[in-house]
């Protein structure tokens, strides 16, 4: 099943990344977990690039839900192109987009996903409103 991106995304990120030998399963193509990773680590390139690293005694991002569609399978040795998008700020939350594809085949897109992301007042273990600054980002 293919998702759609929102049509009001905004791409804020993109990176390469190497898939390594340990990405792989037993069928001998990257391992439906590490997709995961993979949308995790453009994540957190992002976010730390913007200034929205968690603070333990203060506030900060945590992810509610995560999906991936695999549409392709992807094996070692590849150079992968991360591409993240942001959409849809609201109160406390907004939504991150990522699609994989090869370098080596642009346009084709491998596996695509997303996840929510909530902003969470940790000393209190609750949902904090989304700051202006983030919203502003996000909003573009």
């Amino acid at each position: 099943m293919k998702i759609s991106l929102p049509e009001l995304k905004k791409q804020v990120h993109q990176m390469p990344m190497d898939v390594r030998w340990g990405d792989m399963d037993a069928m001998g193509h990257v391992n439906n977990a590490v997709y995961f990773r993979y949308m995790e680590s453009v994540r957190i390139a992002w976010m730390t690039a913007v200034g929205a690293v968690p603070q333990p005694q203060g506030e900060g991002p945590v992810i509610a839900n995560a999906f991936c569609s695999f549409l392709r399978q992807i094996e070692y040795p590849a150079r992968l192109l991360l591409t993240l998008y942001v959409s849809d700020p609201g109160r406390t939350t907004f939504e991150t987009w990522t699609t994989i594809e090869r370098e080596d085949q642009p346009g084709v897109v491998f596996a695509e996903g997303g996840a929510t992301v909530i902003w969470v007042d940790f000393p209190r273990q609750k949902a904090a409103t989304l700051p202006q600054w983030m919203r502003d980002i996000v909003a573009g």
